[in-house]
């Protein structure tokens, strides 16, 4: 794992994009705070840029340098729950413009996955993660599934995991920093 690792962060600080396993599916990454990077990750998907991405952290400290205000609840969330969850908070400071949604909110999920907390601990950064899929065209659920447009577009494919059926998309959570809590995805 550690050679993959490796491999993937040289790509990464040279502003290239990856695709790589995560705690939930198959993910299109790049350094959240390299704007280049994610204007490729948006080209490859062809997304448009007012449909937002989200961004993994490893741990609690990485959130809270990236979240002007973690509200108090959203410890207790991640803390129970019971399968990967995305929070979407308001105010992210330290990432690149276009990786912030029209409301000044990012998405963020603090991952629970070896590869993904070692890659983003090298990194010192955030890492993008958006399913490895056109935007419209379904989400793959194995290696397998994953469209050659996409497993060309990349710069690097890690080589872990591709065997694996995928978990199920992460569920999202919206927390305003005026207390207002919204279950987008379960």
């Amino acid at each position: 794992m550690t050679t993959e690792i490796n491999k993937a962060y040289e790509v990464l600080k040279k502003g290239g994009i990856i695709l790589y396993p995560t705690d939930t599916v198959w993910g299109i990454g790049c350094d959240a705070t390299n704007a280049e990077a994610i204007e490729k990750v948006f080209q490859l998907k062809k997304r448009s840029e007012s449909k937002s991405l989200i961004c993994l952290v490893n741990d609690f400290k990485m959130l809270e340098q990236y979240v002007a205000q973690v509200p108090a609840v959203a410890y207790d969330i991640l803390k129970f729950a019971n399968k990967p969850t995305t929070i979407i908070y308001d105010s992210p400071i330290r990432v690149a413009e276009n990786l912030v949604a029209e409301d000044n909110s990012l998405a963020i999920r603090v991952v629970k996955n070896d590869f993904c907390e070692q890659l983003i601990r090298k990194l010192h950064r955030p890492l993008v993660s958006t399913s490895a899929n056109i935007s419209g065209e379904v989400t793959p659920l194995s290696f397998q599934e994953i469209s050659p447009q996409i497993l060309e577009g990349v710069d690097y494919v890690v080589n872990l995991h591709r065997t694996r059926k995928s978990g199920q998309p992460s569920a999202i959570i919206r927390l305003k920093n005026d207390g207002t809590v919204q279950v987008i995805r379960q």
